[in-house]
């Protein structure tokens, strides 16, 4: 952390008010352009953006200097907008997963739009949402980061504060995994949720 800014969080601290406006008005232009990434609607994106500085100033006595104040508000800022995201009980549609084998067990899904088909695709939504919850959540929460917000390898590992290298295998593992839950519930006739795993 440089040293304005670790002087700016310390005044901070203190409810020292100016200070950490100055703060605010020295990233929230880099935080409005992350959360914009995640969030389309220009207003909201604003509101998640203030919200984001709002969360930190509440928590700021937490904050010890480990990581760059940018760091620290890049975080809040990401999990703020992934809550928006999952409000909205959004699912992660199986295109953006970039999965080909995935695609192909749902190929016949989209050459249709027969009530039947509709209810095939609406059913495949519901179990890989089954599948996803039933991820471990470091696994689960790579992905959703991955395929769901966008991100990059090197955005996640800064995010979950671990290795690159675990980013991909995580990501790796639960998409494997994902598929073979896919590919069981496709070969059963696509009838009911998939068994749980051990």
């Amino acid at each position: 952390m440089s040293d304005a800014d670790a002087l700016l969080v310390k005044r901070s601290q203190k409810g020292d008010k100016r200070a950490f406006e100055i703060l605010v008005r020295r990233y929230q232009g880099r935080v409005a352009s992350v959360v914009s990434r995640l969030v389309s609607d220009p207003q909201k994106v604003q509101d998640l953006t203030q919200e984001s500085f709002l969360k930190a100033y509440r928590a700021l006595t937490k904050f010890r200097g480990d990581a760059s104040f940018y760091t620290w508000i890049y975080r809040i800022a990401i999990n703020t907008a992934k809550n928006h995201l999952l409000s909205k009980e959004r699912t992660i549609p199986i295109s953006n997963m970039e999965l080909e084998d995935a695609d192909r067990v749902s190929s016949h899904t989209r050459n249709s739009d027969t009530p039947e088909q509709q209810l095939l695709r609406s059913e495949m939504m519901d179990v890989l949402q089954a599948v996803l919850e039933e991820l471990s959540p470091t696994m689960k929460r790579a992905i959703l980061l991955r395929d769901l917000e966008g991100l990059t390898y090197e955005e996640i590992a800064e995010v979950m504060e671990c290795p690159i290298g675990t980013v991909r295998s995580r990501i790796f593992r639960g998409r494997q995994e994902i598929i073979g839950r896919m590919r069981k519930y496709m070969g059963s006739g696509g009838k009911g949720a998939p068994e749980p795993t051990g």
